[in-house]
């Protein structure tokens, strides 16, 4: 290797550890694409009905951080009032096992008077783990805090892209060379259209595990089964720890009641999910953007090994365009071509324009093609 191709490969290593130490800033910017192609796409539809462009954005604006005002509107109050009564039924459920433990001193033997445990000894077994339990409470907090801030950086990045994506186009579509930028533009129109069919198909599935979320909670007699139901249908966003965060809730919930209505919320929820994964998900999404299942499953794996719980999120739209841009540039445009020499198409040219009277051609040639063919051509002497 000479002294220009290792500064060559240097720069190729330097660049992907810059790419690898920026790679949440990357995500966080992929995340704000989705969400302003997904409300330009909706901008779209009201221009297509007349409305000018600056009213069909902010109409899409206002009825996304309408959807959001409305999801916490939901969710929020009722579990509030559950948090509430859960602290007013606990010290209860401690006050009735400690008199379940005198009542049980005794009818045992004296004997075993002594291995039956207190009350009070099992709060100071319990202090450790109390105390680790509000470290991760604080910690959670700030995580929050920073959660927060990232929300609020996506909201903005997708403003500004929302405002002018055309410009922004151009400036991505430029940093590829000049006789590539139109194929560049196709690509991108193929990305918008999938992530345009995948947001589709993550509605409908949504849709359907909260509409059957709050159907099985109320017939089981849950209370906040709407919230509940509307908490489940969110958090299926998630692939795999979506469905089990959003059972946990429930089963609380549900464990204020009735006891054996944790367990039944327990076996409805792992019915939802089995229908869901295995029906629901791959129907859709097969339909929407083509993704078998199991590349879906490995594409979580991945996304969550390296990017960790932000990948995880995103795994889905991150597949849906990895997938675009692997079968259109690797596969089409290097693997498909690969071997195909000019030489082989170099019997076109000739020395003059194909005749009416020539063996391989049976088209009339026209007057203004034969003529610049004719200039371009060496003349004989």
């Amino acid at each position: 290797m000479n002294l220009g191709q290792w500064i060559g490969l240097i720069a190729i290593v330097l660049s992907l550890y810059i790419l690898w130490q920026i790679r949440e800033v990357l995500l966080l910017m992929f995340a704000a694409v989705v969400l302003a192609t997904t409300l330009n796409r909706l901008a779209k539809r009201f221009q297509r009905s007349g409305m000018k462009r600056g009213l069909a954005v902010v109409l899409s604006v206002a009825i996304f951080f309408a959807v959001i005002v409305g999801f916490f509107w939901l969710i929020v109050p009722p579990f509030a009032q559950q948090f509430q009564e859960l602290t007013y039924r606990v010290p209860q459920g401690f006050q009735r096992f400690n008199t379940w433990l005198d009542a049980l001193r005794t009818r045992i033997p004296s004997e075993l008077v002594p291995y039956v445990p207190d009350i009070n000894s099992l709060i100071q077994q319990a202090q450790p783990f109390v105390n680790r339990l509000v470290g991760n409470s604080v910690a959670f907090v700030s995580g929050s805090l920073e959660v927060l801030i990232k929300v609020l950086l996506v909201l903005v990045l997708t403003g500004m892209l929302l405002a002018d994506p055309v410009a922004y186009r151009k400036v991505f579509v430029r940093l590829f060379p000049s006789f590539y930028r139109r194929r560049v533009e196709g690509i991108l129109n193929k990305c918008e259209i999938s992530l345009g069919g995948w947001v589709t198909g993550a509605l409908i599935a949504m849709g359907v595990v909260g509409l059957m979320s709050v159907v099985g909670l109320s017939v089981l007699g849950i209370k906040a089964a709407l919230a509940l139901g509307v908490l489940a249908g969110f958090l299926n966003l998630i692939p795999n720890l979506g469905p089990t965060l959003s059972v946990v809730p429930a089963m609380a919930i549900a464990l204020l009641d009735e006891p054996w209505k944790a367990i039944a919320v327990l076996i409805l929820y792992f019915i939802i999910q089995q229908v869901e994964s295995n029906f629901i998900t791959p129907i859709v999404m097969a339909h929407q953007v083509s993704l078998l299942p199991a590349v879906t499953l490995i594409s979580q794996l991945f996304f969550v090994t390296f990017f960790g719980f932000l990948g995880l999120f995103l795994a889905l739209p991150l597949t849906v365009v990895a997938k675009i841009w692997v079968q259109e540039v690797l596969i089409k445009d290097v693997l498909d071509e690969w071997g195909h020499h000019p030489q082989e198409t170099e019997f076109v040219i000739s020395s003059k324009f194909p005749q009416v009277d020539d063996p391989w051609s049976t088209e009339t040639p026209e007057r203004d093609g034969e003529e610049a063919v004719d200039k371009a051509l060496p003349q004989d002497e």
